[in-house]
């Protein structure tokens, strides 16, 4: 199954539409990842994006985001009923399925490396993340907001960032960290009083002695008083207990629950164990019970088949054609190498060649996604150089250099093909000489399709780089080619020889 990983990041921007749909739009550019839900609050002045995916693409979708928050969020102009401290004020990570807790601290880490260094943005890191045990809490690192850290980054040593500059900058800080499954609840009173809204959430957080896991701050919206909660972890302090809680606390001050607004997305177990407490279905020991879960359970797993894809190239369009088959072809053989390894490690027979095996899986994994994403770069590459063509607006040589960069791009995206694929099967033959010995044939597959992925990879360069009036670098690519063409097919040979002497068959 694939890796997922949930991303929640919280922009300071609820009013201009503009500006929050290009931050959404800046995350969705990033294939592979799947926007769940956008909302934006006016009052709080703040925007939740919900996406998930895989840990590579919501690392690069969490960067997009708030490098487009820096460019458009500035929070000297910025007022709003939520705390914050910088445009992209918070972005956790959320461990879904098939990653760990340090999975997704070394994605923080990563990211808050990065954008530090290429956005001279101050980072701080929270929760599982933290470095320091005081910034475990959001709320200690966003003391003050975006005005005390202002005038204080600079010169107070407590404030010294993570990653990043200590510098003052409209775009002001951002806090990225780990967490489990955070529900965002509110719950709003038939009263416009936020004092009595405040007294409630006081007595309901867990930082003024109230519920464990449960963080609350009272807000005047549209006029009505609400206690905006933040569940941190719902399996140990349930939203039933919660809101039977506010409604007890509610009732002292003659009030009562008008509504009830929830924030992003919820686990559908949350749900359940909600209607299990007020439909008192004591006996609903097992989710079977419910129809759709049933259901679930008896389908079989999922096609596999890329049947869309598959259309797609035996359809008359042009795109994609044989660059991006080159690309899947390439990733195919970089995840025959991921499983061969996968198959591997952990095996007390192949302990001796642990960490080459393990740096195997580690290199077919980041191979496997970047192939992935060059099956629609060469798509959009071939595009791009009919777009020049037929771009009327531009003067004759206007418009033969808009073609020349277009079908330099063109050719440049198969030839990192080549070179990922060159590289996806020298992992595969490597595994194939020390990898479990029941899936040699498998390595040895990866090869060969590594090797077709280079040929047509290479066919692709060629192709463009008649259109191509730069020789020198005409030159350059066919050096890399032939080098490439070449190194693989001796790789061909080799490991069908492995092949056949460790599968029995020689």
């Amino acid at each position: 199954m694939q890796q997922l990983v949930e991303c929640v990041p919280n922009f300071s921007e609820g009013r201009n539409t503009a500006v929050y749909t290009a931050i959404a739009d800046a995350i969705r550019s990033v294939r592979g990842v799947n926007v769940l839900d956008v909302s934006a609050d006016p009052d709080h002045n703040r925007t939740v994006v919900t996406f998930v995916g895989s840990p590579t693409d919501v690392e690069e979708a969490a960067f997009r985001g708030i490098a487009k928050s820096a460019e458009l969020i500035n929070l000297d102009h910025h007022e709003g009923e939520h705390p914050r401290i910088g445009a992209t004020d918070v972005c956790p990570f959320i461990p879904i399925r098939d990653v760990t807790i340090d999975d997704c601290i070394a994605m923080a880490n990563r990211l808050g490396e990065r954008v530090g260094a290429e956005l001279g943005m101050a980072v701080y890191l929270y929760g599982n993340a933290a470095k320091r045990p005081e910034r475990e809490t959001l709320s200690a690192i966003r003391k003050g907001q975006y005005e005390l850290w202002k005038s204080e980054v600079e010169t107070n040593p407590d404030r010294e960032p993570d990653f990043g500059p200590a510098k003052a900058k409209p775009w002001g800080a951002t806090v990225i960290g780990v967490r489990p499954f955070l529900v965002a609840y509110n719950l709003y009173l038939n009263t416009h009083k936020v004092e009595l809204a405040d007294k409630i959430s006081r007595t309901i957080r867990f930082s003024s002695g109230g519920l464990r896991y449960v963080q609350a701050k009272g807000f005047l919206v549209d006029g009505q008083a609400q206690v905006s909660m933040n569940l941190t972890n719902f399996e140990k302090t349930s939203i039933p207990q919660v809101q039977e809680m506010v409604r007890r606390e509610a009732a002292r001050y003659g009030l009562t629950i008008t509504k009830a607004e929830l924030v992003g997305m919820i686990p559908q177990k949350a749900l359940m164990e909600s209607a299990k407490y007020y439909l008192q279905l004591d006996d609903l020991v097992m989710d079977e019970q419910v129809l759709e879960y049933r259901l679930q359970e008896t389908e079989t797993e999922a096609d596999s088949t890329p049947y869309a894809f598959l259309e797609a190239v035996a359809s008359k369009k042009p795109t994609p054609g044989g660059g991006s088959v080159a690309a899947l072809a390439g990733a195919l053989a970089a995840s025959l190498a991921q499983m061969v390894a996968g198959l591997t490690v952990d095996r007390k027979k192949y302990a001796e060649v642990q960490e080459q095996v393990t740096a195997v899986l580690d290199e077919a994994t980041s191979l496997r996604e970047k192939l992935t994403l060059a099956i629609a770069e060469d798509a959009a590459a071939f595009d791009a150089v009919m777009a020049a063509y037929r771009n009327k607006e531009l003067s004759a040589s206007e418009r033969e250099a808009q073609v020349q960069k277009a079908t330099i791009g063109a050719a440049e995206v198969p030839l990192r093909v080549a070179q990922h694929s060159h590289q996806a099967a020298q992992l595969a033959a490597d595994v194939a000489k020390i990898g479990n010995i029941n899936a040699v044939t498998d390595a040895t597959a990866g090869v060969l399709l590594a090797q077709a992925a280079v040929e047509t990879a290479v066919l692709n360069v060629k192709i463009n780089a008649t259109s191509v009036n730069n020789k020198q670098l005409i030159a350059s690519w066919q050096q890399d080619m032939d080098k490439l063409t070449q190194e693989t097919a001796v790789l061909v040979q080799q490991t069908k020889a492995v092949a056949a002497e460790r599968g029995g068959f020689a």
